[in-house]
């Protein structure tokens, strides 16, 4: 299972907290890449609810992880 930013972009509007279940039912209905449902299924199904992207994919970045000044935009 891997995340890049164009993968994980997927699931950014995801009906969050979500069941692996929901994750890869909406994966399907928003049209993701495959890749996206592939690593959703790989996941453990415990039950879990998953809170954010956060829960998936530890790594992944945030707004403050990149060096750029807002107000310039």
């Amino acid at each position: 299972m891997y995340w890049t930013l164009e993968l994980a972009y997927h699931l950014e509007d995801a009906p969050w907290p979500a069941t692996r279940d929901e994750l890869i039912d909406y994966a399907i209905r928003s049209g993701a890449p495959i890749e996206v449902i592939q690593n959703l299924q790989m996941m453990e199904d415990e039950g879990e609810v998953y809170e954010s992207i956060e829960d998936i994919w530890p790594d992944y970045p945030r707004k403050d992880d990149f060096l750029f000044n807002e107000d310039e935009y």
